[in-house]
């Protein structure tokens, strides 16, 4: 089994919770190859795909979504998986919700209605104030938002183990 794990990250935080699914997914005796978008090879080479991105304004980053896209074929021909990281734990817990609803619902509708992932996961990562124009940062901390780091590695870990074991679960055909 050979799974592809490509990642979308502007500030990095997305490239680590990468990273460590692959650890954790590698741990299982899966081969697994880490690459950024921007890097990756054709899916079409692998028997499963994880795909994550940074979000920004509710939405993926252009090169994720232009790599779903360009590929949609061979994303619809395996299993696939995909993770968003945001900062809605950053947020007042009266507007989490919404946030992770919003991300989770915005970034489904822009999919190729071909590719139909097994799940989509919306993680929080980190926000430091550089990583902000000053405008929004300054609207961030008004709405009630902190920075820092949101990421919750008992959980990201748990997911890895999650998909490895819908991997290694046996197949079942129709006709079975």
């Amino acid at each position: 089994m050979k799974v592809l794990i490509a990642y979308s990250s502007w500030h990095g935080s997305t490239a680590e919770i990468a990273q460590r699914l692959a650890a954790v997914v590698t741990r299982d005796g899966i081969t697994v190859d880490v690459t950024s978008i921007r890097e990756a090879p054709d899916p079409a080479g692998y028997d499963a795909v994880v795909v994550g991105s940074a979000v920004h304004n509710q939405a993926w980053s252009a090169e994720a979504a232009q790599f779903v896209h360009h590929h949609a074929f061979a994303l619809s021909q395996r299993p696939v998986w995909l993770f968003s990281v945001g900062m809605s734990d950053g947020l007042p817990r009266l507007l989490r919700r919404a946030a992770r609803a919003g991300q989770d619902r915005r970034i489904t509708d822009a999919l190729p209605s071909a590719i139909q992932p097994r799940e989509h996961r919306v993680f929080s990562g980190v926000c430091r104030p550089e990583h902000l124009p000053r405008w929004s940062g300054i609207v961030f901390r008004m709405v009630g938002g902190h920075f820092g780091d949101y990421r919750d590695w008992p959980a990201i870990e748990d997911w890895a183990r999650h998909i490895t074991r819908q991997l290694s679960a046996p197949q079942t055909t129709e006709a079975e």
